[in-house]
């Protein structure tokens, strides 16, 4: 056999291999992340908010443009619905301390409440929703700790915007 043959046989095998995956994969309910279709009447919403200057804030306003849909921003149509976010906020807590009674471990931690309603009619009631993470700290490297922090609260905060927009495409 030539060397061409064999190449052009593994990519067959490929090629096959991915056209039965792709139908498997659809049927199962796979969507990728970062997809979340939501209804008809999502497509024009108005986003309350305290803090409008939060990581979540912007998270959730990014998600919901890229869902395709349009963020009201001055309010004046009473018959767009309307997300509430009604606690948006952080929270360290130191989990270990050194023998000298120094921080070496926290805990990050993200709340979010949040409603939905349209019309006067509540559309999804008030929810809380949390996230946690742990990392170290070190006197030493204060700086880039401080930059870890803020990394990792944004993080957080796209995973909570994720997880509202899973929700909001279940209405």
């Amino acid at each position: 056999m030539s060397a061409a043959r064999v190449y052009a046989g593994g990519w067959v095998r490929v090629l096959l291999g991915l056209s039965l995956a792709v139908p498997m994969l659809a049927g199962c309910g796979f969507h990728l992340e970062g997809d979340h279709p939501l209804p008809p009447s999502l497509a024009v919403v108005r986003i309350d908010a305290v803090d409008t200057q939060s990581d979540f804030y912007f998270a959730l306003r990014r998600a919901l443009m890229a869902a395709g849909t349009r963020i009201d921003g001055n309010g004046q149509d009473k018959s767009v619905p309307v997300i509430h976010v009604l606690d948006d906020a952080t929270r360290n807590t130191i989990l270990s301390v050194s023998t000298l009674n120094i921080p070496t471990e926290y805990e990050l931690i993200y709340r979010v409440r949040f409603s939905v309603d349209a019309m006067g009619r509540a559309l999804i009631d008030p929810e809380e929703r949390t996230l946690v993470r742990d990392y170290s700290y070190s006197e030493s490297q204060q700086l880039a700790k401080d930059r870890e922090q803020r990394i990792l609260g944004a993080a957080l905060a796209q995973e909570l915007a994720g997880v509202v927009m899973r929700r909001l495409s279940s209405l």
